[in-house]
């Protein structure tokens, strides 16, 4: 910061979660003065309250079923005598704190000037931060304030009986029993870990299915799996009235037969969404505003930028398509921030962004549903291997499958990539849309059909790569390899 100009940066960011930090760390490292204001903790929700400790918590309940499978499934002899909360607690908050470490150091290192406290918009290029005082910026402001859990009309968290997942992160104990309210990816992964801590859960979702912006096969997957657990699956489903108990509460929930089924339970976890924070931004000092959604749309999405020039939205607080994750929010904070050192970079494809949902049996999927590309016109081909068809899915022995969705003859794609040694007879093959997961582990199996996607491959140019055998990943092989006209395993 220019001693002259203490109070003038290059680029504000108000917000310090993925979408805000990776724009700062960026735009220092082009050489801009950037100043970070954050009124929490840096690093936002992902760090604090949502990624990290969720997907900690979810490795030690790995652990759990782990060991009853071994027990029951391999003979191996093996229980759990109990669980120290507090100590799966800390091990949680270590992993937390050690993130949060290293990104406020790596914003110390980039020369990053972070701000404690409140900040507020006083016009186009004007920021008040609460105890710091007004700052300007020259090329532009950042607005990443990231998002909270959404709770229904009339129903209220008290962080004991009704809880958002905020509270059930920090609960000082676990619940016998809890009733999850929203079958998206927030409410199926604490239903399946509560599940695996020994809790009676009931998982209810108004959608005719679980994850319902995913491909129905994989909800249908997902709810096979769940169930086969014991975790009480009703989508279609909604809450009509909730009486709070001295030590819990009690639901009615009407299911699509028009049945009203009465459920109590210690814990309801209401995961019905997130909502934009934009509460004391003060959007009208800058000519902006919310729509009726809370969203801040930009006027450019090739720049993120909003109708008033140089200000810049990511994360949380975009509509779709951003699909509010963290992976995107970091995408999108590289693209601000190389838009803001006068660099042409290029948009954010929203239609490779991998979605994964780390419940056991997982999901990861990109692309486009089944159902989106029949909707767009367009000839497809669909394949789906289960994988329990392989070796490696049998050993697992937890379900799950494999579905591709291709163009019939390449109509609708973007090119694809060379495929100079494939075999002459298989022809154009189509180019892939969509690829869809659910099993063990295939959040780590993704990161190769985001590829496949985003580069507009065809199934005869990955059907030519040898996935190492026995894996899962050979799964995602084998399916490719039939779309190509090649496949040995199925007809």
């Amino acid at each position: 910061m220019s001693e002259t100009e203490p109070n003038t940066a290059d680029v504000i960011v108000i917000g310090g979660g993925t979408g805000g930090y990776s724009t700062a760390l960026r735009a220092a490292s082009l050489g801009l003065r950037v100043v970070l204001a954050e009124r929490d903790l840096i690093g936002g929700t992902c760090l604090h309250r949502g990624c990290i400790p969720s997907k900690a918590m979810l490795h030690a309940a790995e652990l759990v079923d782990g060991i009853a499978e071994a027990r029951e499934r391999w003979g191996v002899k093996a229980t759990v005598d109990s669980l120290d909360w507090p100590a799966l607690v800390a091990t949680r908050d270590t992993i937390v704190a050690r993130n949060h470490q290293g990104v406020a150091g790596h914003l110390r290192t980039a020369g990053v000037r972070v701000l404690q406290g409140t900040a507020r918009l006083t016009g186009t290029r004007t920021v008040h931060v609460e105890g710091a005082g007004e700052f300007t910026a020259r090329r532009g402001i950042v607005l990443a304030t990231g998002s909270r859990p959404r709770m229904l009309p009339g129903l209220a968290a008290d962080g004991r009986r009704v809880v958002t997942s905020d509270d059930a992160l920090f609960a000082a104990e676990l619940p016998a029993s809890v009733l999850v309210l929203g079958g998206g990816a927030i409410g199926v992964e604490y239903a399946s870990f509560h599940r695996s801590m020994g809790a009676e859960v009931t998982l209810v979702e108004a959608a005719g299915r679980l994850l319902p912006m995913e491909d129905e096969d994989v909800g249908r997957h997902l709810a096979r799996g769940l169930k086969k657990r014991g975790i009480a699956v009703r989508t279609g489903s909604t809450l009509t009235h909730t009486e709070l108990l001295p030590d819990g509460v009690r639901a009615t929930v009407r299911t699509p037969k028009g049945e009203e089924l009465v459920i109590e339970a210690e814990r309801l976890l209401v995961a019905v969404g997130r909502a934009p924070v934009t509460d004391g931004l003060d959007l009208a000092a800058a000519g902006l505003a919310a729509d009726e959604r809370g969203f801040v749309a930009p006027a450019d999405w090739s720049r993120l930028e909003t109708a008033v020039p140089g200000i810049h939205v990511v994360g949380d607080l975009l509509p779709p398509p951003s699909p509010g994750l963290a992976h995107a929010s970091f995408a999108e904070g590289l693209l601000v921030a190389e838009t803001l050192a006068g660099l042409s970079s290029r948009a954010v494809d929203y239609a490779a962004v991998p979605r994964v949902t780390y419940s056991a049996p997982q999901t990861a999927s990109v692309g486009r549903t089944e159902a989106e590309a029949r909707a767009g016109g367009l000839d497809i081909k669909v394949n789906t291997l289960p994988l329990a068809a392989t070796a490696k899915g049998m050993v697992h022995g937890q379900g799950g499958m494999v579905k591709v969705i291709a163009t019939a003859d390449g109509a609708g794609g973007e090119g694809g990539l060379p495929c100079s040694n494939a075999v002459e007879s298989s022809g154009k093959t189509g180019t892939v849309l969509g690829v869809h997961l659910v099993g063990p582990h295939v959040s780590e199996m993704i990161a190769e059909s985001q590829l496949i996607v985003g580069w507009d491959a065809e199934p005869a140019d990955v059907a030519q790569h040898i996935h190492a055998h026995p894996t899962l990943s050979e799964a995602v092989g084998e399916a490719f390899l039939t779309l190509a006209g090649r496949g040995l395993h199925q007809h």
